[in-house]
This record gives structure tokens, C-alpha cells and sequence, in this order.
């Protein structure tokens, strides 16, 4: 499946591949766990839209490629192979990025939300009961929205930015690889 925002999607079918269910869920589940860590039994269940029962039984197939963490929403795991990324620790924040609505960093429910958006009129910006809207980041916070129609970019901050804040997210507007937009992309703040 190939999606555009919020045009058609294009959809492509092949036979089903050849694998066990549960096989099929332990690696859904690492997947998950590599991308959405830390990560819960429940979590996982909500966000692939499995049974609790299932997610719980899948974790505990994964259970010796898990290390037990304590995340600020509680207790968590993530992959043991994954240890060593989390100490080492983030590298500095990218000036300004424009994360596409589902992006991963942003695909979060529940408390999970509120670390990232702790601002809950903010939140319902960005986590509509519509079609999201990507994320603004500055500095590795989430600082407003941005949408696009054709090589339109509007960007909604929620707090007065600085000229270099401004410029950083023009710049990676203005970089964007837009599908089908030929000649300049426009920027337009709507603040």
C-alpha cells in the first residue's frame, strides 16, 4: 500500500505469504518494539489491534530477547539488542523536522501522548479525529503542525518561533521531496 496524505492510496495484492500466525505476531511485535520502545503487552495490543491475551502471550514468547526498562509512563521493555543504542544515548536535534502525519516518533496513544504533547489543546491539534497533520519539530520538540496541498506547506506553530526557528523550518520545508509538485514549493505560516 502506497499513501499520499490524504490522497487515494494505491493499493497492491499478492498472495498471502506462507507463515505461521504466531511467527507472524512475534515479528510484528519487534518490529514494534525497535520503533515504538519502550514498549508494553498493552500498548503493542492497541496499537496492532490484537487481542490483550495475544499481545500478553506474544510478549512472553519474546521474553528472553527482552530487557525490562522503566519508562516515565512506567514499567516497559525494549529489545536486548537495542541496549546499546539506548546508552549511547541521542546524538544532538536536527534544527527543525517535518515529520509526515503517522510518522513513527508521533504514532503514540494514551500517556505515551502526554510525554510527548503535555498540553492537552495542543494534543487534540495534532492527534485529530481526522487526518493528523504532521509534526513540526524544532530541536526535538513537537512545536506546532504542518499540512500540505500540492507544493503548499502551511505550518502552525504553537508559540511565537524565533527568525532562526522560522528559517530552520522553511529550510526543511523548502526540502522536502513532495511527489507530482513541480517548480517552487510555498511556504505559508499560519500563525
Amino acid at each position: 500500500m502506497r499513501w499520499e496524505g490524504a490522497g487515494r492510496p494505491i493499493i497492491w495484492t499478492v498472495p498471502a505469504p506462507e507463515v505461521d500466525s504466531n511467527d507472524a505476531r512475534r515479528e510484528l511485535a519487534r518490529r514494534h518494539l525497535h520503533i515504538c520502545c519502550p514498549a508494553t503487552a498493552e500498548g503493542f495490543a492497541e496499537w496492532a489491534g490484537v487481542k490483550m491475551r495475544r499481545a500478553v502471550a506474544t510478549f512472553d514468547d519474546l521474553h528472553e530477547s527482552l530487557t525490562p526498562v522503566r519508562a516515565p509512563h512506567g514499567d516497559a521493555w525494549i529489545l536486548a539488542r537495542d541496549e546499546p543504542l539506548f546508552r549511547d544515548g541521542a546524538g544532538p536535534a536536527a534544527p527543525a523536522r517535518l515529520l509526515p502525519s503517522g510518522d513513527s516518533y508521533s504514532l503514540r496513544w494514551g500517556a505515551e501522548r502526554e510525554l510527548l504533547v503535555p498540553d492537552a489543546d495542543l494534543r487534540s491539534r495534532l492527534w485529530t479525529s481526522r487526518v493528523w497533520p504532521g509534526a513540526l519539530v524544532l530541536a526535538g520538540e513537537i512545536v506546532g503542525t504542518w499540512r500540505r496541498s500540492q507544493g503548499t506547506v502551511t505550518i502552525e506553530p504553537w508559540r511565537r518561533l524565533s527568525r532562526q526557528e522560522r528559517d530552520a523550518a522553511e529550510k526543511e520545508a523548502l526540502s522536502l521531496p513532495l511527489p507530482g509538485v513541480t517548480g517552487e514549493i510555498v511556504v505559508r505560516w499560519d500563525d
